[in-house]
C-alpha cells in the first residue's frame, strides 16, 4: 500500500494553540480518514498546523488535506464571526 505524509499549516500565527480548536481539527480528520475509507497511519497536531500519514498516494492526500481544510475552516468561520482558521493567502 502505498503512503503518504502532508501537512496543513496555518499562514499565520498558531490557531491550533487552543486546545479545543486542536480536537476538532483532529477530529475532523479521523471522520475524513473513515468516511472515505482512507487509512489514517498516524497524526501530529501541534500549534500551527496538523501532520497526516495515510495510506494514499500524493494525489490523495493532497485531497484528503483540502477536505481538512474546506471543513475546519467552515466551522471556524462559522464559529468565530468570519475569522480564517487557516488564513487567507491576501493577507
Amino acid at each position: 500500500m502505498e503512503s503518504s505524509t502532508v501537512r496543513l499549516r496555518a499562514l499565520q500565527g498558531t490557531p491550533l494553540a487552543d486546545a479545543k480548536v486542536r480536537a476538532t481539527v483532529v477530529a475532523t480528520a479521523h471522520a475524513i480518514a473513515e468516511r472515505t475509507g482512507i487509512t489514517l497511519f498516524g497524526m501530529d497536531a501541534d500549534d500551527e498546523g496538523i501532520t497526516v500519514h495515510i495510506g494514499a498516494d500524493k494525489l490523495a492526500a493532497m485531497g484528503f488535506l483540502t477536505e481538512l481544510r474546506r471543513l475546519t475552516e467552515l466551522w471556524h468561520s462559522g464559529k468565530h464571526g468570519g475569522e480564517s482558521l487557516w488564513g487567507r493567502a491576501e493577507e
